[in-house]
């Protein structure tokens, strides 16, 4: 968890103090290297993993954007709503790899990203997000901030793939039993 805790820190700084800024519907490709502490016994990277680099690459986006000022700034707190992973091919060990978050679209209270993890240019896994911000136990909302945060924007209504796969997660919380 300190690892976590100390690269958040690390995103944070280059965010606010170094790299440029971006929109908030920009695409956001980084690469990264997969480490030994990323990695099982079978020398691939841990499913988990993915869920970290994941959290990482939409922190910047909010750290490197005016997403940070017209949020975290002003009491409100990221949630993640729900994530669903499809796996492909694993991550090899000490090898780099490249992430790529895409705006999917947002509605009026959650936004939807894609995270593709590509390495030697073979899709090895995509992630999917739906994220919003809270603030006194509500769900903000998301046009709004991204209207604040981009004067430019231009709304995107996710595509029906992308909604079809979030739309049952709250009765399958009501209907689980403890």
């Amino acid at each position: 968890m300190i690892y976590y805790w100390l690269h958040m820190f690390y995103i944070y700084i280059g965010s606010r103090m170094f790299w440029k800024k971006i929109k908030p519907s920009a695409d956001l490709t980084k690469t990264r290297r997969v480490n030994i502490l990323d990695c099982e016994s079978l020398k691939y990277m841990a499913n988990s993993k993915y869920f970290y680099y994941m959290d990482l690459i939409r922190y910047e986006v909010v750290f490197r954007s005016d997403l940070y000022d017209n949020t975290v700034r002003k009491g409100m707190f990221g949630v993640l709503a729900s994530q669903k992973i499809i796996y492909k091919k694993p991550l090899k060990m000490l090898k780099t790899f490249d992430i790529t978050l895409k705006l999917e679209g947002s509605d009026d209270k959650w936004v939807y990203h894609r995270q593709i993890f590509t390495q030697n240019g073979q899709i090895c896994a995509v992630g999917f997000t739906k994220a919003g911000f809270w603030k006194n136990k509500n769900v903000q909302d998301m046009e709004d901030i991204l209207r604040q945060s981009d004067p430019e924007h231009e709304p995107k209504t996710p595509s029906t793939e992308i909604l079809s796969m979030f739309e049952n997660d709250y009765e399958t919380l009501k209907n689980s039993k403890a």
